[in-house]
């Protein structure tokens, strides 16, 4: 009976649970544990992938350096004993080629035996971020304490085998010395006899020995520390002399760095001079800049600029692809050469620098991430760019302009915010000038709509130019003195170059009426041009492109008269050209030439064709409109002409004529030849 009783408990189904003790269940096996980190993996991963370049290690160390005297110069304001022993603040290089080692010393705050365990052997410890947050809000904003993320000082196991700090705290008397391979261990014993401050010894690895030698130390301390606001010491090179003859004791020691940064003192302190010496260090340009702006921001952000417009471009400037931007510093302290994230691709000319604390750089200060702080100093600063070139004189300008205006085209179909703003920087070729080196703005345009094409004294512009802004609608309802329609559109042309533009047959009823057309002849004017459509209310109008209505009424009632009569001239020409063309119409632009080709309201031009095919793209298919001026002398004969072949020859001529001044090439040059020589030959029989 017990055999089958065991049997039968056996088979029995788990006894069920209430919800209650489901729960207490549960609880009682959870648990939370922290989790395993493995030191010597953290160090190595740190080491070997948290830096790129290797010379990096020497800034880390000069800026814990300059933190520490930072530091020490703030608690001194509270005990001036701690800096009686040494009042000089400095940071001191030494090196030594044949043990192949590189220390670098401070007199700063220094560090007690309980400070160097917690700082130096916790990972990612950082006093500087410790005493910084103990400042209050003005004594933030007066530090200039650079390293808070705790892991600059293992960027020396990149080149180093072993590191030793010999470290000893103002106001102390015993010393620490702590030293590591890098590996998951360092050892830490006190020591005496030191004086205050940090000295930080690396033995370098065989492979890193150009570190122990004086141009290549020099080197990397201009480039990252140069405007450290403290001097940064190095024994004065010999000239050629025996180093061995030389007391240590009576090195003579000079500073290798500027310890000046120009940004961060005031405008009123800094004299021209010096502004153009510091733009000639930071571009490496021989001419003075065209202009500058230096400016101080404080409140979300601080931050400090100092911007530069060069005299002249670059001779890569047209290399969207190459690396350029402001220089990067934080508290005066180097971080990128060409940060791109400050300003837009059309203003990469601008040369200059922007220093903050403020900014996401990633752990080792070499990326700087995006974020909205990013973008509010790229908005600022693109617009004080914008601003510094509008307050240019004209004169100024103009050479800038030369220079870079196509580059600022760019940014109209790049940078919608700042398009208005843009669009006032440009400059223009105009039928109002005779000298194609002459340039006007679309201010200048607007003032002399409406008048003579005679050049207005100064004050006359800036009177037109406040009427300017009235209200499109006031446009539209006022007449001029002619009795015509008042102009309402901004009038231009594009062309493949100024003397083509100038040349045209599209400007001639513009001529005949005295009314301006600005003449674009730059490669990309087609393109900006299609992102926009007005300025200060008025419409942009390609005078080569779509019908144009430019008569008054008495010439339109005239014309309504004479319509009916050409209509069959227009129909046989189309014969003629057939499928080459969209329409053949009457033009309103022509007064001397007898045809002119004209592109539909929203047809490729001839710019944009050629810049697709230049990349490899197919353009759109589209045909001209073919417009014949009724009034000139050869189309009144043409209308007369029995001859159905010599009426063939001479439309296809005036075609072909038509495309030829438009900038094409014609289709059939062979053919081309052949008629006019035929036409010729007539002619001399």
């Amino acid at each position: 009976m017990g055999l089958e009783r065991l049997k039968r408990t056996a088979k029995a189904p788990y006894p069920a649970r209430s919800p209650v003790e489901r729960v207490m269940t549960e609880q009682a096996t959870a648990e939370t544990r922290g989790f395993q980190t493995e030191a010597r993996k953290l160090l190595k991963l740190m080491i070997n992938s948290l830096y790129s370049n290797r010379e990096i290690f020497l800034r880390e160390l000069i800026s814990n350096a300059s933190d520490a005297i930072d530091r020490l110069r703030f608690e001194s304001l509270k005990d001036d004993s701690l800096t009686a022993d040494d009042p000089e603040f400095k940071i001191a290089i030494e090196f030594d080629p044949d043990a192949g080692t590189v220390s670098v010393v401070d007199n700063g705050i220094g560090m007690g035996r309980d400070e160097a365990v917690e700082n130096l052997g916790t990972i990612a410890k950082s006093g500087t971020e410790e005493f910084f947050d103990a400042l209050t809000g003005d004594e933030q904003k007066d530090s200039a304490l650079i390293g808070q993320f705790g892991v600059g000082f293992y960027s020396s196991f990149i080149v180093a085998g072993e590191v030793e700090v010999l470290t000893r705290r103002a106001g102390e008397d015993i010393g620490t010395r702590w030293t590591s391979t890098g590996e998951d261990e360092f050892t830490v014993e006190d020591a005496a006899d030191l004086p205050r401050g940090t000295r930080v010894t690396l033995t370098l690895k065989p492979d890193a020995k150009e570190f122990a030698e004086s141009f290549r130390l020099r080197s990397v301390v201009r480039k990252y520390s140069d405007h450290v606001g403290v001097p940064v010491l190095m024994a004065k090179e010999s000239g050629g002399q025996d180093e061995d003859d030389d007391d240590d004791d009576d090195t003579e020691l000079e500073a290798v760095n500027s310890a000046k940064a120009l940004w961060t003192r005031p405008r009123n302190d800094i004299d021209d001079d010096e502004y153009k010496e510091f733009y000639k260090h930071v571009s490496h340009d021989f001419d003075d800049p065209a202009a500058w702006s230096h400016n101080k921001v404080e409140g979300k952000l601080d931050y400090t600029s100092l911007l530069y417009i060069p005299k002249r471009a670059p001779f890569d400037l047209w290399n969207r692809e190459m690396p350029r931007g402001l220089k990067l510093y934080v508290q005066r302290v180097f971080i990128m050469d060409e940060a791109d994230e400050f300003l837009p691709l059309y203003l990469r000319f601008v040369r200059g620098v922007v220093d903050s604390s403020d900014l996401p750089l990633n752990v080792s200060r070499e990326i700087l991430q995006q974020d909205d702080r990013t973008r509010t100093i790229r908005n600022a600063l693109t617009k004080r760019v914008l601003d510094m070139l509008a307050k240019m004189d004209a004169e100024e300008y103009g050479e800038v302009w030369d220079e870079f205006g196509l580059v600022l085209k760019e940014g109209l179909g790049e940078d919608f915010a700042n398009k208005d703003e843009l669009l006032g920087l440009l400059r223009f070729a105009s039928t109002h000038d005779s000298d194609p080196t002459q340039r006007t703005s679309l201010k200048a345009y607007i003032s002399r709509m409406n008048g003579t094409s005679e050049q207005a004294d100064p004050e006359q512009e800036a009177e037109a130019d406040e009427e300017s802004t009235d209200d499109e609608s006031d446009r539209d309802t006022v007449d001029d003195e002619s009795g015509g329609k008042r102009q309402d559109k901004i009038y231009y042309l594009i062309a493949d170059s100024d003397a083509a533009a100038r040349s045209s047959p599209h400007l001639e009823a513009f001529r005949a009426r005295g009314i301006e057309v600005l003449l674009l002849s730059d490669r990309i004017d087609e393109w900006w041009m299609s992102f926009v459509e007005e300025f200060d209310g008025l419409k942009f109008q390609d005078v080569a492109r779509g019908e144009l209505d430019l008569d008054d009424e008495a010439d339109e009632s005239k014309e309504d008269e004479k319509k009916s009569d050409d209509e069959p001239l227009l129909k046989r020409i189309g014969e003629v050209l057939g499928d080459k063309v969209e329409s053949v119409r009457e033009s309103k632009r022509l007064t001397d030439s007898p045809a002119c080709l004209v592109l539909g309201e929203h047809d490729m031009g001839i710019q944009m064709r050629r810049i697709m095919e230049a990349t490899g793209q197919a353009a759109p298919d589209s045909k001209p409109h073919f417009e014949v001026n009724l009034a000139h002398p050869l189309v009144e004969r043409l209308n007369d002409e029995a001859d159905e072949d010599r009426f063939g020859d001479v439309v296809s001529i005036l075609f072909d004529q038509a495309s030829l001044a438009e900038g094409n090439a014609v289709a059939e040059p062979g053919a081309y030849v052949q008629r006019v020589n035929k036409l010729l030959v007539e002619l001399l029989g």
